[in-house]
């Protein structure tokens, strides 16, 4: 059982490489996409990623409940690909439907901690192997408003945590592939 983190900016070919690692596995693929189509953009850029996807791998949509859906489908012959923790964490953040303040401390949903622990663990008594793409959106420009940066710190926090119960951790730029870990 391996534990893969690849993480990288956005459009450096993260989902490309993690599916490519995927398919090396030899192992039944099961897709989870955290994506959820709330405008038209959103829709061309999930449609793109189906058509990457091979018809013989099993995708799950799960927006929310990331933990469930791993432990559902985890077993031994069967890879685990997580595509993406960030847009599973802005679903989270705004799964209430509410306004946030653009100055003040920023409160998450009741969902977030629960969730985001329930994730950990679920990966921690995976029983096959799991790949998980995320963004590195923290090396930019400190953004204004208060809901962004703490967008940034948690979306920083959750990559460390992931990243330290991962076996393995792969940055990707311009598609190619640096060894962080393991």
């Amino acid at each position: 059982m391996m534990r893969t983190l690849i993480i990288g900016g956005a459009r450096s070919g993260k989902s490309a490489y993690a599916e490519r690692l995927a398919v090396a596995s030899r192992k039944r693929i099961v897709y989870i996409a955290t994506a959820q189509a709330g405008d038209d953009e959103m829709r061309v850029r999930i449609a793109h990623h189906r058509e990457r996807r091979d018809v013989y791998w099993t995708t799950v949509e799960e927006t929310i409940e990331l933990a469930r859906a791993i432990e559902k489908h985890s077993g031994p012959d069967t890879l685990i690909l997580v595509d993406c923790l960030t847009i599973w964490l802005s679903n989270l953040l705004f799964s209430e439907a509410r306004s946030y303040p653009e100055v003040g401390v920023i409160e998450p949903p009741a969902a977030f901690q629960y969730q985001r622990a329930l994730l950990l663990q679920a990966l921690e008594n995976a029983k096959g192997g799991v790949i998980l793409v995320s963004n590195e959106i923290g090396q930019g420009v400190i953004p204004q408003g208060a809901i962004s940066r703490w967008f940034v710190d948690e979306s920083g926090r959750l990559n460390q945590d992931i990243a330290a119960v991962c076996d393995r951790a792969v940055l990707i730029v311009a598609g190619l592939p640096l060894a962080l870990k393991g």
